[in-house]
């Protein structure tokens, strides 16, 4: 099974246990004499089995993760990279719309708001870090296609 197999598989035994969070409240309690519609002990079974294959698909993907590397940095490192960017970026992209709007001013008298920083500048900082963020991605996505879960 390939690296990017086993993510898939994980994302969507936790989209199924979010699932079955929600039928097992549903199905917690009912008034006497009635039956729930569905059996939760059935689903409890299910969660089980569930919760049991996501641990041992977390930590093979974990132990792959640490030991491929990709000109000599390691799959958990590139992720942590890549998640450090798009943090940044995101950040940057917020600030940048709060430091390019301007504030309408009826009369010369009123306060005049200016940008603190250089937002063409920032920008084109902004796009390299992007760039960089596309290329992190693609490494780890080429290498979750190639690599061979361990």
């Amino acid at each position: 099974m390939k690296l990017a197999e086993a993510l898939k598989e994980r994302a969507d035994i936790q989209t199924r246990i979010a699932q079955l969070r929600n039928r097992l409240s549903l199905n917690a309690r009912v008034q006497e004499g009635e039956k729930p519609s569905e059996d939760p002990e059935g689903l409890l079974r299910e969660l089980d089995a569930l919760v049991s294959r996501l641990e041992e698909l977390i930590t093979r993907i974990n132990h792959t993760n640490a030991e491929t590397l990709d000109d000599g940095i390691s799959l958990t490192a590139l992720i942590a990279r890549r998640d450090c960017q798009q943090k940044k970026a995101d950040i940057l992209r917020g600030f940048l719309s709060e430091a390019s709007s301007l504030a309408s001013r009826a009369t010369r008298s009123e306060i005049r708001i200016k940008s603190t920083v250089n937002v063409a500048e920032k920008r084109k900082e902004l796009d390299k870090l992007s760039q960089k963020l596309r290329q992190t991605d693609s490494r780890i996505q080429q290498l979750n296609w190639l690599t061979e879960l361990l």
